[in-house]
């Protein structure tokens, strides 16, 4: 299931962190960070898949 995440982290990060750990404060970060740019928000979307 983690490869189905991460492959949906690089395409959409916020949906892979949202599977992960669903409407937390890590949710709206990546938010965030996808806003400020796209490469943060996939970096942030994998660490927090990974980190589990």
């Amino acid at each position: 299931m983690d490869i189905i995440r991460i492959l949906l982290a690089i395409v959409l990060p916020p949906v892979g962190v949202f599977l992960q750990v669903g409407l937390g404060l890590q949710f709206w970060l990546n938010i965030l960070l996808t806003l400020c740019g796209y490469l943060p928000g996939i970096i942030h979307a994998i660490w927090v898949i990974l980190r589990k």
